[in-house]
Parts: C-alpha cells; structure tokens; sequence
C-alpha cells in the first residue's frame, strides 16, 4: 500500500436505468457545452485568459442563463476550460506547439458537493435533480483497485469524473481518491484554537449538537412513510399514467427531503458561529447502516446529503467540517469516561444514557455528541496536529479533553 499523498483514480462501472441514464447524457452535454463556451471566451486573438476569477465574472451568469446544469457543475466546467487553456499557455512557454482546446469526449467533472459515493452506488447531481447509479463491481475476494483504494478506510474520496464509454454503451465513474489523513488541521494554523461542535446521528433525532440543540426526524420518517404509501397505490395501477407518477412522486419527495435538509444544515453552521466553534465534527458516514440496523436508506441518504450541505456552507463561513471513526462513543460516559456497553443498551427503545459508574443520567445523543467532540480533541493532540485544543461546545459551558468542564453560565 502506497503511504504518500498521491492522489489515486478508480474506474467504477454504473448501471442506470434508462430515465437516469438520458439525465446523465444530458448533463455531459451540457457540461461540454459550457466547457466549450468557457474556452471560447478565454481564447482572445491576442492573449488568453487563464484566471479562474476572471473567467467566472466573464462567463458564470451567462452559463446560467442559458444551461440548466446545477452552479457547481457550471463551476467545475469553468475550472475544467480555465486548466486546459492554462496548459496550452504553458507549453508555449516551453516552445512546444499547441492549439485550442475543443472537448468532445462526453464526460463531467464532480467534487464532493455533487457526487456522494457509496458501498454500492453513487449519486451525481445532473440538470434534474439527482440519480442514482449502481456499481458494477469486481469480485470482492480480488485484489482489485476497488478494495485497495476506494473501499479502504485509510483512502478518502475527493472528487470523481464521468464519462461515458461509447464502445460499452455505459458509464462509467473514476473516482478520485487520496490517503486520508487524521484531523489534518494546517490550514488553522498552529497558533489558532480549536473549539468542536460534535453531531450526532440519528433516525429519532437525525442530528443532535454538542451544544444540546436536537433536530427531529421525525418529519423526514412520516414523509417516507406517506411518500411510500402513494407510490405503492400508483404501482398497483400500472398504467403509464401511474408509472409517470410514481417519478413525480419521487422527485416531489427528494424536493421536500432536500428543503428539509437545508434547513437543518444552515441552523448547524448557525450554531456553530453562536457558539464561536471552528469545527464541526460529525460521526464518520461509512458503515452507519450497520451501527444503526434499524435506519432505512433514506436515512444514509439523508445523512450523506447533511453533511454534504453542512460541508459547503461551513466552508464559506471559514469553518472547517470534519468526520472521525465513532467507535464506542454511545457507550462513553462523556462525563467520567468510563465505557460500557450496558451504559446505553440498544434493545430498551429508549433515548436514555446512564453511566454505570459515575450515575451520570443524560439524553444518549446528546452523551454521543459530546463523545465525537472529545474524541476528534484527543485524536488531535495524539497527532500532534492542530495547535491548542480548547474544547467542545456545550448548552452551557466547555469540555476540554482531560473531561473537565468550564462553565459559562448555570450549570445544566
């Protein structure tokens, strides 16, 4: 296994269903339109224009205008021209020949806020909303750059490119991957403190905040429930009609889903900013199904497309947004540390976390919240990384990482 920080591309074979898979031509075309348009206006007779800044003011809104293509895919498009253009510069300069760029090929670029890749499948953004595409997978038992890289928690996804193989008829997606490295913090600076809201994940409460602060989802349980009913009444049908419900429908529930996460998601970087944190840390994404057995897989949707939409938006507010393994963090007491698995057993149905120890008696994904705030301080001074840890986000004070509290007002 490699142990630098190359950067390493996995070609993964999708199967679409026809809807997804014409969404899908449709967007690359796009994407190469705008590509294209991009080039056009860069390649001035007398000089070229490389600056991404630039190019943005010059040609952003009138992509937008005229594409149904999402802004981030606009955006990529623009990166995607703007680089290729700035190769043809560079060869120059190095006195080999070189001419404008014209993409053909049918492909799109996509960064972590548009494509969400999975165990089994990915979902891309396209000019309608988002699709799913399954994975066509090699045998697990094979040494295979799937397991090597993409299905190996030392490697972490960055982005991915779409193409489609016209000699195969299908697409496929290489998903960029890179070594994932623990709480790497340079960016704050070794001078600058370190103050965690941790996040919780859940299906009662799909997120819960370090902080106290809780986010029903029992809204997003009901809706699936309503939205799985009306789909099953249509597919009883089946009438064409009915069939082109059952899309509607989907799309309407996604929309909802989608509006309700948003929502969430800007409260989460308000919190964050009242509280004046500088991370927001969530519980590592991969393998959640399994520690919660019984969330649907709209709620792995809804988890990924959280912390997707926390992610982008905490970015523009200068706040970094991490995941770390959350191993033993429900049955952690966050209060004296000790660690059992009857402090919070899963087959009570209830939200109680009572620490055999200590008597510490608090709501269990707000106990879990605080656990993922500790444990991301620890891995931190444990890699040396990250300057001077200050501590976690609480309703009422901070905990540092030796577990001692600092209170800000009354004690709760």
């Amino acid at each position: 296994m490699v142990e630098d920080s190359a950067t390493r591309t996995v070609p993964v074979k999708l199967d679409v269903d026809e809807s997804a898979a014409d969404l899908l031509h449709q967007t690359t075309d796009r994407f190469l339109d705008a590509a294209n348009y991009v080039v056009d206006t860069a390649w001035e007779p007398d000089w070229k224009i490389t600056s991404k800044t630039k190019l943005h003011d010059l040609t952003y809104y009138d992509v937008r205008e005229d594409s149904p293509l999402p802004a981030n895919l606009v955006q990529a498009a623009r990166n995607r021209a703007a680089e290729a253009v700035k190769g043809c510069v560079e060869r120059w300069k190095e006195g080999k020949k070189a001419s404008k760029p014209q993409f053909t090929s049918r492909f799109a670029s996509y960064d972590a806020r548009t494509v969400t890749v999975n165990d089994n499948h990915a979902t891309l953004a396209t000019i309608d909303g988002r699709v799913t595409a399954e994975f066509v997978l090699p045998d697990e038992q094979r040494d295979t750059p799937h397991s090597a890289y993409l299905f190996n928690d030392n490697y972490e996804v960055n982005g991915a490119t779409l193409h489609y193989d016209d000699v195969e008829d299908c697409f496929y997606l290489h998903v960029r991957t890179k070594p994932a490295v623990e709480n790497d913090e340079a960016e704050q600076g070794d001078s600058k403190h370190v103050s965690v809201l941790g996040v919780d994940l859940g299906i009662t409460n799909i997120a819960t905040a370090s902080t106290g602060r809780l986010w029903s989802g029992g809204e997003l349980t009901h809706w699936h429930r309503e939205y799985e009913k009306r789909r099953g009444d249509l597919q009883q049908t089946g009438t064409r009609w009915a069939h082109e419900n059952v899309q509607r429908v989907g799309r309407k529930q996604t929309g909802r889903f989608e509006q309700m996460l948003h929502a969430i998601s800007n409260e989460l970087v308000e919190e964050a900013l009242e509280n004046d944190c500088t991370h927001i840390v969530f519980e590592q994404l991969k393998g959640i199904r399994e520690r919660l057995p019984h969330a649907k897989a709209v709620h792995k949707w809804a988890f990924h497309r959280l912390f997707e939409y926390v992610s982008y938006k905490a970015e523009s507010e200068g706040l970094v947004v991490k995941q770390i393994n959350p191993a033993y963090t429900s049955q952690r007491c966050s209060k004296c540390g000790f660690t059992h698995e009857d402090n919070r057993p899963h087959n009570n149905g209830q939200d109680d976390f009572g620490c055999l120890k200590c008597g510490y008696d608090v709501h269990a994904d707000y106990n879990a919240a605080k656990n993922i705030g500790l444990k991301y301080l620890r891995d931190q001074q444990k890699s040396g990384r990250g300057g001077a840890p200050v501590g976690v986000r609480l309703n009422s004070g901070m905990l540092n990482v030796n577990g001692e509290y600092s209170p800000t007002a009354l004690s709760g």
